[in-house]
């Protein structure tokens, strides 16, 4: 395994991301340091990780890390600081601090701005390190930081830091690839395309690595397939949606009243170099699942439609109770019939319980209204042990929260409907109203400004 190496990891992202790097730590090796216990909410976090190699894979999938460090020494005040790069073994300083090399200091203070002056006083307090090496400020060998914890709390900025921290820098994590592939430069969009930082976290909380098969059914316009492709997996969808799948209808971008010809998922994966990774997307009712028997799949990875933006349907006849009867340009007709929240969240968790591979992972996105969440309403199955669940917020009343799953026993026949037969899988049914109480708050909240106005 080799010597265990203390990292620290500055995240400056606020939704989920202990869990994203928990999951990255299963998946690449590595554990959350001892000393970590003490300061939950600190911006930096030290990581036991068996290797560099190791910390820089990690940090080719993070977007929520900024940085990773080999940390060299840490305290509660700037003595404990000195003390503990003193105790620092020489011989592995010294590879970094030669003659022949050139270094440079950087200095990172977390809610607090530090002058130039008191920049350089404390650059010039570590001059009992043996650096041997020549400074270069443009492109230095070696970079080492000062990273500075002054609290969470932006209205009560201490005058001392709470840790102070010394390492040597290794790898930064993948921030630019919220930009490079930002919804906003994309080919095909719809109205509720995945924002492309979140994309990323729920690849990587899925483990999702090269050669998976990652589902997700509900594909939309592709936007979940795209960061799991990213990542060297094989994709593919589904969803009930006729015009979506085959690119055709009303265009969700501004200034565009018609999808163009070539608007389609895998012109979206094409665009990012993408296409080879892509299987298909099929035109389905998730609700009645197309596959054969067997463990197919070693992610899914989804939003399901909470009936914000997008309705909550599935297909349905003519004896049911018909919501609507819609015709797309192919003279393709269904019937559709709603779908409860509690019953699309109940049928997914039963498909990933049959269908994902054993130790795959199901993530999705579950709305929450805020006033009556409890950790009990989120949907159980027997095959599938809950993993993380992080919250977003949406208003002050409604949220919706990250849920990652693990399949950790195999399906069985019986397991087909165990969850409708037990009480703790129910709690969730209250919920099925989310979209009249989401609006309800939209409602309430106008009707507030209008009164406020009129004062």
């Amino acid at each position: 395994e080799g010597v265990a190496k203390s990292c620290i990891k500055s995240h400056v992202f606020v939704l989920s991301q202990d869990h994203e790097i928990t999951s990255l730590l299963s998946l690449y090796g590595g554990q959350f340091s001892s000393q970590q216990e003490i300061r939950v909410n600190s911006p930096f976090w030290i990581l036991n990780i068996p290797s560099e190699e190791m910390a820089r894979g990690l940090m080719k999938r993070t977007v929520c890390a900024k940085s990773i460090f080999e940390l060299w020494g840490h305290g509660r005040s700037a003595g404990e600081l000195y003390a503990s790069l003193k105790s620092y073994p020489m011989d592995k300083m010294l590879p970094y601090l030669q003659s022949d090399s050139t270094y440079k200091i950087h200095i990172h203070t977390f809610n607090k701005t530090l002058t130039q002056a008191e920049k350089i006083k404390k650059i010039d307090a570590l001059e009992f390190l043996p650096f041997n090496g020549k400074v270069n400020l443009k492109s230095p060998e070696h970079v080492f930081w000062i990273l500075e914890d002054y609290g969470m709390d932006p209205n009560n900025v201490l005058e001392e830091p709470l840790d102070l921290y010394f390492g040597r820098w290794i790898a930064d994590g993948q921030r630019e690839l919220i930009e490079s592939y930002s919804v906003k430069k994309r080919h095909f969009i719809g109205n509720t395309s995945m924002d492309a930082c979140l994309s990323f976290i729920m690849a990587n909380h899925g483990r999702v690595k090269p050669n998976d098969v990652v589902f997700d059914p509900f594909v939309g316009t592709g936007g979940l397939l795209i960061s799991s492709a990213h990542f060297g997996a094989y994709v593919c969808g589904t969803d009930i949606d006729y015009n979506t799948i085959h690119g055709l209808g009303k265009a969700s971008r501004k200034n565009q009243k018609w999808r163009g010809p070539d608007e389609n998922i895998r012109a979206n994966l094409r665009q990012y170099g993408l296409e080879k990774y892509y299987l298909d997307a099929l035109v389905s009712d998730s609700s009645k699942p197309i596959w054969r028997k067997g463990m197919l799949f070693d992610a899914i990875v989804t939003d399901p439609p909470y009936g914000i933006r997008e309705a909550t349907r599935r297909t349905g006849s003519q004896k049911e109770t018909v919501k609507s009867a819609e015709r797309s340009t192919e003279n393709h007709i269904f019937i559709s019939s709603s779908y409860h929240l509690s019953d699309i969240f109940f049928d997914l968790l039963k498909f990933a319980a049959e269908y994902l591979v054993m130790g795959g992972r199901l993530v999705y996105w579950l709305p929450i209204y805020r006033p009556e969440y409890t950790e009990e309403i989120i949907p159980r199955h027997p095959c599938l042990k809950l993993i993380s669940n992080c919250e977003q917020m949406l208003s002050s009343h409604t949220s919706r929260r990250l849920i990652t799953m693990e399949k950790v026993k195999e399906f069985k026949d019986h397991d087909q409907n165990s969850y409708s037969l037990d009480g703790r899988y129910m709690p969730y049914r209250g919920h099925n109203s989310f979209r009249e109480k989401y609006f309800s708050g939209v409602t309430k909240r106008i009707a507030k400004e209008e009164k406020d106005n009129q004062k």
